[in-house]
């Protein structure tokens, strides 16, 4: 299957820069409120799951007579629409995804977002969260960031220390470091070029790419 967009119902802040993410043959996935930002990019969901109760009755009424498939579910669930979405995505056999409005609004959102991509049975997956200003993923091994020079990227143990971190491209280089949680290290690095290269040999890394107008 193709790369596959999901968007979810957090902020979107800049609607240009989230428009170079996309594809033409994207498969995308809307997380319930997250249909309002396909709409506003001129996109048609291939399927809206969650329990539906952020969409407006107009978009609603659009889904249907598009003949979108809408997957509903109860209020009370154990599981957000986004990891719904990110469920329906994997059973579909989407190895890239990107989720998209996911990062910013409500902190517990954000964090409960992030956690998501830690799941183990993710791991040989391309999978991150971006809106076009910043992206997140994690890196257990080795991971790149492709971006420009002057880009931010920080690096965050997540979960426990991260050992053997090595770094290429950015502007104050890691070589066999260990990151801790309770230490900022890894916090605003730049990148030198358009390229950066990240190595672990044990733990989590989360990686924040900010780029630069």
């Amino acid at each position: 299957m193709s790369r596959c967009l999901i968007f979810a119902n957090g902020t979107l802040p800049d609607l240009d820069a989230a428009r170079q993410l996309l594809r033409s043959d994207d498969f995308i996935i809307c997380a319930d409120g997250g249909t309002r930002h396909a709409l506003a990019l001129g996109l048609t969901p291939s399927v809206v799951i969650g329990d539906l109760d952020s969409i407006s009755v107009e978009e609603r009424r659009k889904m249907k007579d598009d003949g979108i498939e809408m997957a509903e579910f109860p209020r009370d669930k154990n599981e957000t629409d986004l990891e719904l979405a990110l469920d329906y995505a994997i059973e579909h056999g989407c190895r890239e995804i990107v989720i998209l409005a996911a990062l910013g609004g409500r902190l517990d959102q954000t964090l409960g977002n992030l956690s998501l991509l830690t799941n183990f049975r993710l791991s040989t997956f391309d999978l991150k969260l971006d809106d076009g200003v910043e992206s997140a993923s994690f890196c257990r091994a080795r991971s790149e960031v492709q971006g420009r020079r002057g880009d931010l990227v920080s690096l965050i143990p997540w979960g426990g220390e991260v050992r053997g971190v090595c770094t290429e491209g950015l502007r104050w280089p890691l070589s066999n470091e260990t990151l801790v949680p309770h230490k900022t290290r890894g916090i605003s690095n730049e990148m030198t070029g358009d390229l950066a290269h990240i190595e672990i040999e044990s733990g989590i890394l989360l990686i924040i790419h900010r780029r630069q107008s």
